[in-house]
């Protein structure tokens, strides 16, 4: 995993829109009113399993830095966006409805317990477990004081001839009021005594971010034996080049987060962007929702910081040198062995065509069958990517019709779109540009894409569009056929490489029919009529999943066969908690696979006693949505990209498609009863939300690795004897 995680549906990013219901917890009388988990403080715990990779031993070292790294960056987003959230709903006086119903001023101040917790425990990890390990490997972090004479002039040269040059100090005092200090940067706080004056000055100075955060100190030391010093220890010890004439009295780091929370009035399509682009300005100058300061810091400068930035002492977080682990992303080193083992994906079997070099013909591979993919397992570039590619280099390729709602920088898929409306097709782009942190990106390609020639859309007021869809119609002896793609993940080449997703590639004629409609809906007015292959969201998704769940309760208390399954990375929305609760209480089977948040409470005596909850956390983040339902004996699998909560099933468009390979329903039934097999490592969740990490066996032996597994089994995959 990499820094792109955090740019994303979240890398080991957990949900984190604005996602309050003002009828959350309906009083059902056959259900305990304290049903659910508070789903808060269940995102701390999954970023606690993301820390207990970190502090695993089994696993590569700068594997576990890179996880230290993704918790931080998780952190910093729960802040911008839910404690933000929260606290915005405070101070404006709205409703702050939660599912176990507690006042909004302790939601904050259980929230805030948790983290301090949690960070405290980052730190430590970092400082006692991770930084030993890295040295032990010759990947040495070291601080000014440990450095010789010789290493200490070699970095002075460094630092005049490249950080000197982009630091600006701003000093703080009548004549220049305390500056804007922007969220996420790391910062010096300067307290200095003027021998002119006599008197004391405060200043801050900016760590520039543009510079490498770890520098080098031996430029020629080989590749086995590195050490690093964190850019603001190297511009503190160099603070008299700064303030010539001054002496330094005290230098504290500090970094603020500000809330980021993007709230936009959708009027129409035209003002949209004007009103987001606005918006994400007003974004910057947030309010302070974080203080994090070393914890050297002098209550002078502290309670500097905390009278300019408004914060209260619940926001301050005092931690150890260096603050901002996310910095860790940075510590770039060429050592294979010091990571995973590197996994080339390899191309998804049906796409074969038996010959070892020649490139697959798509379309034609298509035709065959369904195409089941499983990222990133199998190769996204020599499938989707491959797919969109060949669509429009295609003569025979009339028309291209795809959603976007996050892609990488570089995106070949952007381009495949380009290229095929400047050779004269009709492509349509559903540009969805209200994805968070992505906005101003989205916005750049929509525009690139309506220069090219290209139809592009932003979606239904009022909705997001989520759903990852691809259709090309092609003219094929005489006839249009239409070519589809239904995904759980992101068109996004760089992150397929980390995320675990599914794919469905079909030639199936309805599933083409049902996404044409979809498509012209998404550029029309609104998504109306019910769908053949298709479960839809927002207004037909939850009907359908909570009528399948009623049915296998139903065969349940009819003595039938019944079962349910269902994978997603985050299980908050109450109405099918309650309906999974119902399906329990008849005795239906149910198994949750979730990444992420869980608001449901398992092994509850007389309400969830049949409900097991397992998290599979590693080296690819799980991503891939599934819904499985036995259907007595005639399984029903979905798989899509929506989430069970409310902004995924009430306030997005989201779609989900029925599997019906015999072939796809055995490997997803496969995939559960693996995650859920006790030999398996994963997390346990028990009914009070404390989640057991079960990775070793009795005798101490690690249990088994599914991601490791998948990419054994997959990769030895031969192509398919055709049945035509």
């Amino acid at each position: 995993m990499d820094a792109d995680n955090i740019q994303t549906d979240s890398g080991l990013v957990s949900d984190l829109d604005d996602d309050f219901d003002p009828q959350v917890g309906k009083n059902d009388p056959a259900l305990p009113i304290e049903r659910y988990l508070d789903r808060e403080l269940s995102w701390l715990a999954f970023n606690q399993r993301v820390l207990e990779l970190a502090e695993d031993p089994a696993l590569p070292v700068l594997e576990r830095a890179n996880f230290l790294a993704i918790f931080a960056s998780n952190l910093d987003e729960f802040f911008m966006v839910r404690v933000a959230g929260l606290k915005r709903r405070i101070l404006t006086g709205l409703a702050v409805p939660t599912n176990i119903g507690r006042a909004p001023q302790d939601a904050l101040s259980d929230i805030s317990t948790a983290a301090h917790v949690l960070q405290d425990r980052h730190a430590h990890a970092f400082q006692e477990i991770v930084r030993p390990a890295l040295a032990e490997h010759g990947v040495d972090i070291v601080t000014w004081d440990s450095l010789s004479d010789v290493d200490r002039r070699s970095l002075r040269g460094y630092f005049s001839n490249q950080i000197f040059p982009v630091l600006m100090p701003l000093a703080v005092d009548p004549a220049h009021p305390f500056p804007y200090i922007s969220g996420l940067s790391l910062n010096l706080a300067v307290r200095l005594h003027s021998s002119k004056t006599g008197k004391q000055e405060f200043a801050r100075l900016k760590v520039p971010s543009m510079l490498p955060r770890f520098v080098r100190v031996d430029r020629t030391e080989s590749v086995d034996k590195v050490r690093f010093i964190t850019l603001e220890d190297l511009i503190a010890n160099h603070l008299e080049d700064l303030f010539p004439g001054m002496d330094i009295l005290e230098h504290h780091v500090f970094r603020v987060t500000r809330n980021e929370d993007v709230v936009i009035e959708e009027d129409d399509t035209e003002n949209l962007i004007k009103a987001l682009e606005k918006e994400l300005l007003r974004r910057r100058f947030g309010p302070p929702i974080r203080l994090e300061v070393t914890e050297d810091m002098d209550e002078v400068t502290l309670g500097l910081l905390v009278r300019e930035l408004d914060v209260t002492e619940q926001e301050v977080y005092r931690l150890p040198a260096p603050l901002d682990l996310g910095g860790l992303f940075d510590l770039r080193i060429d050592r294979p062995d010091l990571h995973y083992t590197k996994h080339v994906p390899t191309t998804a079997a049906q796409l074969l065509t038996g010959e070892p070099n020649e490139t697959p013909d798509i379309f034609r591979a298509i035709s065959r069958g369904d195409v089941l993919l499983h990222h990133p397992y199998e190769s996204f570039a020599t499938s989707v990517q491959a797919f969109l590619e060949q669509a429009a280099a295609d003569p025979n390729v009339l028309a291209i019709k795809q959603t976007l709602y996050r892609t990488s920088g570089d995106s070949p898929i952007v381009e495949a779109l380009i290229a095929a409306a400047e050779s004269g097709k009709q492509v349509l782009a559903l540009v969805e540009i209200k994805a968070r942190f992505d906005e101003e990106a989205n916005i750049s390609w929509a525009r690139k894409l309506e220069k090219a020639g290209v139809h592009v859309v932003y979606g239904l007021v009022g909705l997001k569009t989520h759903c990852k869809l691809a259709l090309v119609v092609r003219y094929e002896k005489g006839v249009l056929r239409h070519y589809s793609h239904i995904g759980t993940g992101n068109y996004n080449p760089k992150t397929s490489r980390i995320y675990e997703d599914m794919g469905l590639l079909t030639a199936d004629d309805q599933v083409g029919k049902d996404l044409t409609r979809l498509f012209n809906e998404l550029s029309g007015y609104a998504i109306e009529k019910k769908f053949k292959r298709l479960l839809v969201a927002p207004l037909h998704l939850r009907k359908a999943l909570l009528k399948r769940i009623a049915d296998e309760t139903a065969n349940a208390l009819a003595g039938k066969p019944a079962g349910i399954r269902i994978k997603v990375n985050s299980m908050v929305d109450e109405d099918i908690i309650d309906g999974l609760y119902r399906a329990s209480q008849a005795g239906v089977p149910v198994d949750i696979w979730v990444r992420g948040i869980c608001s449901l409470k398992p092994g509850v005596p007389g309400m969830s006693e049949n409900i097991r909850v397992r998290s599979i956390l590693g080296r690819y983040l799980e991503h891939s949505r599934i819904f499985c339902f036995h259907t007595l004996g005639e399984p029903q699998v979905f798989i899509g990209s929506a989430d069970m909560m409310h902004r995924n099933l009430d306030r997005r468009v989201e779609a989900l498609v029925r599997l019906v390979d015999p072939r796809h329903l055995s490997e997803v039934d496969a995939l559960f009863t693996r995650a859920m097999d006790e030999r398996t490592s994963s997390w346990w969740l028990d009914e009070t939300g404390e989640w057991t990490r079960h990775h070793q066996d009795a005798d101490g032996k690690p249990l088994d690795d599914m991601q490791n597994r998948l990419m054994q089994q997959i990769g030895q995959r031969k192509r398919p004897v055709s049945r035509r």
